[in-house]
């Protein structure tokens, strides 16, 4: 099902949860993109991994929507590697190529507590399962 209107917005109701809290070109990215893929391969989960794909070269998700990058680029190794066929670990989203500075102040964005005494894998280990307890909670 198309995620954009003939005027080229993006659809609310068809959108995932994470992206109805989030801004105009965050929807208009994703949904844009999830089209091009499902004219290209078809409805499903394919369509969904290119949209989130395109989606995570400009956003990261913070808690349970998101937010601009400061700098665009690959998010994570799975990202990096690109493709149908990407090897490597996913980040969910967290800007896993993006400064311990940055991940800290996201870390106490999302009132993770030890944040200071991590590791940069630790931060991002630590802001994925905040990002999946603040969608669970925001869903209900």
């Amino acid at each position: 099902m198309p995620k954009t209107t003939k005027s080229g917005k993006a659809k609310e109701r068809e959108l995932p949860s994470t992206l109805q809290k989030s801004d105009d070109k965050a929807k208009r990215t994703f949904a844009k993109a999830h089209d091009a893929a499902a004219d290209e391969y078809g409805e499903g989960e394919r369509a969904h991994r290119v949209a989130y794909s395109a989606l995570k070269h400009s956003y990261e998700k913070v808690g349970d929507h998101w937010e601009k990058k400061d700098q665009r680029g690959p998010s994570d190794d799975r990202a990096e590697s690109g493709g149908p066929r990407a090897s490597g670990e996913t980040a969910e989203g967290v800007n896993a190529n993006a400064t311990k500075k940055h991940l800290t102040d996201i870390a106490k964005r999302l009132n993770i507590t030890g944040r200071s005494k991590m590791s940069k894998d630790e931060l991002v280990e630590e802001i994925k399962k905040a990002n999946r307890r603040e969608s669970r909670k925001s869903r209900g």
